[in-house]
């Protein structure tokens, strides 16, 4: 069995994503060398409730701490979520959860959803692209790591600015593609 054929259907779809877009359009310029030293752990969760959720992201969190070489989670939602405003939901109550059990400082939370809609900004803006995924995401990041690579980037503030002016001139077709190719990898 190949290792692609051992991934199943919604971490092939996430590692497609994050190859072809994040990676590809530099939306992250730390991502690449997480991907080609094959640092990110892709988990798939089947939580649906807000409270088992959480416990996913608690437990991925644990596993961070116990595994050095492991820089960062991906935490997809297979079945739950789908709904935008309950993804934020989860999100705050996630953040929530991070501080309370210690984490804060540690570790912090980025996020992606099939149909995210940046505050202020009208859904059928190309800039929304720059965190829409296949599932509905939690990002665990280890702190540390990126302050240390923000810290070795020349205009980090810079970042989301040429995220955005990427994504419109490219604009929503040429995205809503792009993310339709990496749902139908199988």
């Amino acid at each position: 069995m190949t290792s692609k054929q051992a991934m199943n259907r919604p971490e092939i779809q996430m590692r497609e994503w994050v190859s072809s877009v994040i990676v590809k359009y530099n939306f992250c310029p730390f991502a690449r060398k997480e991907v080609e030293s094959n640092c990110i752990h892709y988990q798939i969760s089947q939580s649906i409730t807000l409270d088992d959720a959480v416990m996913d992201m608690l437990e991925q969190c644990s596993a961070l701490d116990q595994v050095a070489e492991r820089e960062t989670t991906l935490l997809m939602f297979e079945q739950g979520f789908k709904d935008f405003e309950e993804f934020l939901d989860l999100v705050d109550l996630a953040n929530a959860l991070l501080a309370a059990q210690g984490y804060e400082g540690k570790y912090q939370i980025a996020n992606f959803h099939p149909d995210y809609v940046f505050a202020d900004s009208d859904d059928c803006d190309a800039a929304n692209y720059t965190n829409r995924a296949p599932y509905p995401t939690l990002h665990l990041i280890r702190e540390a790591s990126m302050s240390e690579a923000l810290d070795n980037y020349d205009e980090p503030e810079s970042i989301p600015e040429h995220n955005i002016k990427l994504a419109r001139r490219k604009g929503i077709d040429f995205w809503q593609q792009l993310l339709q190719n990496c749902i139908d990898k199988r």
